[in-house]
């Protein structure tokens, strides 16, 4: 580990969304790095102005070629954010995949041609080891999915790790990191997942209780900044110490549970934009090790029970269940078997 290495000049990649955001402006504020330039195709919220105020914000699509973009800025350190676990806006899957897959490649190939480049940190999930009943009990990063990703997103990943490792091989003088982050928590974290729990009804599988685990997104933070001032190489599951069921949460958040058959679930979670991806961890659930970031980091996330609380805490005034939600959810369920029972009789 290196701590007194930091990069003079950082780039951090998904700027225009919150964790994105929030690195840059933390990374910003470390007095040993002289710049940050922060990339993206959206122009960052207004509500982000004050906090990106020592980041150089730049438009870049990095589904097109970037060039010696990065080599112009003299980058020693690039911190990849710009992956996203559902899809967003009217561009659907495509539009997801371009942006993940592509914007990757095309992020990596720039990265080859800096040769200031020290420092490669790249956001990964969880959801790379997918989520079935053939599960080992606890995944470490050396365990391999027993089965490939049914959804998008964790596919998405796949790809994702597959143009690292090949970047690693390329650019053996660069520290690589990839964090492979379970689903964040906190009273600041906006995420699909999260609006599930925010539902007044929840849907579940009748006879399941996965156990989850979360990551809050302070510490998720704290593991991003130290990935890019301190040398940390290899891959990491990131999440918080411990487990909590998927009855457990719903208990602690107050919401009213509808048990469905497990077929009937991927239709009833579009009520929350739920993924293919999230409906598997919500049927089978999933456990990371975490041993190594801990060693590796001298960090402790704090436990996936205290982050889920603190989420819990900050959201006690959400959604109202009121008796026009209900009917309206209910209508969708009988909706959703009516055409399944159509289908069965054509």
């Amino acid at each position: 580990m290196d701590i007194t290495g930091a990069p003079r000049v950082v780039v951090v990649t998904g700027v225009s969304r919150f964790l994105g955001a929030h690195i840059a402006a933390q990374i910003a504020a470390d007095p040993r790095v002289e710049r940050v330039v922060g990339l993206d195709r959206a122009n960052p919220p207004d509500d982000y102005e004050d906090l990106l105020a020592g980041v150089d914000v730049r438009r870049v699509d990095l589904t097109r070629n970037t060039g010696n973009m990065l080599a112009k800025l003299r980058a020693e350190a690039v911190v990849h954010l710009a992956v996203v676990s559902s899809p967003q806006g009217s561009g659907g899957r495509a539009a997801m995949k371009e942006q993940n897959v592509i914007g990757t490649m095309h992020l990596l190939a720039a990265c080859q041609q800096a040769p200031t480049l020290k420092r490669l940190v790249v956001r990964s999930s969880t959801a790379a080891y997918g989520a079935s009943f053939r599960d080992p009990a606890v995944f470490t990063e050396d365990t391999e999915a027993r089965d490939v990703p049914r959804g998008g997103y964790g596919r998405d990943i796949l790809d994702i790790e597959g143009y690292v490792r090949g970047f690693r091989r390329r650019r053996a003088d660069v520290t690589a990191t990839v964090l492979r982050f379970a689903p964040f928590v906190g009273p600041t974290a906006e995420t699909v997942l999260l609006r599930y729990f925010a539902q007044p009804l929840v849907p579940t599988v009748l006879g399941r209780d996965p156990r989850l685990q979360f990551i809050h997104v302070d510490d998720a933070l704290e593991i991003l900044r130290r990935s890019v001032v301190e040398d940390h190489p290899g891959t990491f599951n990131v999440a918080g110490p411990g487990v909590i069921t998927l009855s457990q949460a719903l208990r602690r958040s107050g919401r009213v549970t509808l048990p469905i058959v497990e077929p009937l679930l991927q239709a009833a979670t579009r009520l929350g934009g739920v993924s293919l991806d999230q409906v598997d961890l919500f049927v089978h659930g999933r456990v990371v090790d975490t041993q190594k970031l801990t060693q590796e980091f001298g960090f402790t996330p704090r436990s996936t029970s205290v982050a889920f609380d603190d989420f819990i805490k900050s959201h006690e005034a959400g959604t109202v269940l009121t008796p026009e939600r209900i009917d309206s959810f209910l209508d969708m369920i009988k909706g959703v078997r009516g055409a399944r029972g159509s289908r069965g009789q054509g």
